[in-house]
């Protein structure tokens, strides 16, 4: 299934590779001086980055308080696609359309505000928020930005060589023309040595490089390619999972994957094509180079990101913010000990944790009495025909005495089975339901 003009347009505004680039900058930031919005008569909740988080915070707030709180959306993306499932698209078991989603049909129906603006600051002294359209006031901010890509790791300061880095090897876990970008070099890759990089912990969604791989292989074992792909790993083994992903390597493309653990990286010259490691020195041809991750430039412009750990400390049980009782976290760019930077821990923790300590804060009552504990549930397609995946499900309790939760059961479902492919697809439609419908 190669890319369509159709698919090419859908992508179109959501924003060109080098966006999700981390290139340092010392310019200072625009600050609009005119009002996006009137000021609230009420409270307002500003809730910037409309992805899993987002959309579930801006909706389950207003479904909980309804007019009692004014929340505005605020995105810079024109259309909504989806991280989660796109390996699935890469490839090519299910159309584009299954990614994406437009931000104003939820909009309209449950009375939320939506601006599909660039932010470009935020001074958390005065509670606003700066974009392109003009400023918004806040009562609370739920800051929601996702990642960005640690090139400096790499590169030490080398803007020029990030930049080229990212636009010939991009890494396709921001979702928009990076994926477009990656599925072209798969579809049209017809030999030689293919490395995928996968990122050091914490990243986005830890099975998403070992899923990548197998479509990888699927697709390379469709169109019968004279080669290999070199997966590269600095942990000492696959993790979650490793059974299941291993099984389907050695199983379903014999020959065409070669795993490689303890793989830290010591150097990445794109231009030549070497990539050296602990594990030794590895050239290709073509690649999928996936930089460290960190929370996303937005928790940097507002000054809330631990520069030790490149995440926001947040409380472990509300997420909120321990720099500014006024904002929360959610997403991958909070870091909570035990919970993976996933699309279902997104949601699941922001419907949760922060939408339900925000509603109780905003009525006079005890956050931590309101949030209940979340789940986490991830998918992970290994076969495209027959269409198998795999599973991993973690229910979670909460300690109000420590004030953090604890994991309670963790189940794993290693064998994979065409079941299990087709609860990948009904996951996905229920959560997409449960943000958008």
């Amino acid at each position: 299934m190669g890319i369509s003009r159709r698919d090419l347009f859908k992508v179109a505004g959501l924003g060109a590779v080098l966006g999700a680039v981390h290139i340092p900058s010392t310019a200072c930031a625009v600050k609009t001086p005119s009002r996006a919005l009137p000021p609230s008569k009420g409270n307002r909740v500003v809730i910037v980055g409309g992805g899993w988080a987002g959309m579930t915070a801006a909706k389950h707030l207003k479904k909980e308080l309804g007019d009692k709180v004014d929340v505005v959306l605020i995105e810079k993306r024109k259309i909504f696609m989806s991280c989660p499932i796109s390996n699935v698209w890469l490839g090519g078991l299910v159309e584009m359309d299954f990614l994406m989603h437009d931000f104003h049909t939820p909009a309209s129906k449950y009375g939320y505000t939506f601006i599909n603006a660039t932010v470009t600051d935020i001074d958390r002294d005065k509670r606003r928020v700066y974009t392109t359209e003009g400023y918004v006031d806040y009562d609370y901010l739920i800051l929601a930005p996702g990642i960005r890509y640690n090139y400096d790791a790499w590169f030490k300061g080398d803007k020029q060589m990030a930049r080229y880095c990212a636009t010939h090897f991009p890494s396709a876990f921001i979702p928009g023309a990076e994926h477009v970008a990656l599925k072209r070099k798969v579809d049209n890759f017809e030999e030689g040595t293919f490395v995928l990089v996968v990122p050091p912990p914490p990243h986005r969604c830890p099975p998403a490089p070992y899923e990548r791989a197998a479509m990888i292989a699927y697709v390379f074992k469709q169109n019968e390619v004279k080669g290999k792909l070199i997966v590269l790993d600095p942990k000492e083994d696959i993790k979650p999972k490793g059974p299941g992903f291993r099984r389907a390597y050695e199983e379903l493309y014999l020959g065409l994957v070669e795993y490689v653990p303890n793989a830290k990286i010591k150097e990445v010259d794109p231009v030549n094509k070497v990539i050296k490691t602990t594990a030794g020195d590895f050239k290709f041809d073509d690649a999928n180079l996936n930089p460290p991750h960190q929370a996303g430039d937005l928790a940097w412009k507002a000054g809330l990101v631990n520069p030790k750990t490149g995440w926001c400390d947040v409380d472990q049980l509300t997420l909120r913010s321990k720099l500014d009782p006024r904002v929360f976290v959610a997403g991958d760019a909070s870091s909570v000990k035990g919970f993976p930077k996933s699309g279902d821990m997104a949601h699941n923790h922001t419907k949760n944790m922060v939408v339900k300590a925000l509603v109780a804060l905003l009525k006079g009552k005890d956050p931590y009495e309101a949030v209940k504990a979340p789940t986490n549930t991830c998918y992970s397609m290994v076969n495209g025909d027959p269409k198998e995946a795999i599973v991993i499900n973690v229910i979670y309790g909460l300690d109000k005495k420590k004030k953090a939760p604890v994991k309670k059961k963790k189940n794993v479902v290693n064998d994979r089975s065409s079941q299990l492919a087709r609860s990948t697809f009904e996951w996905a439609k229920a959560l997409y339901r449960d943000m958008f419908s």
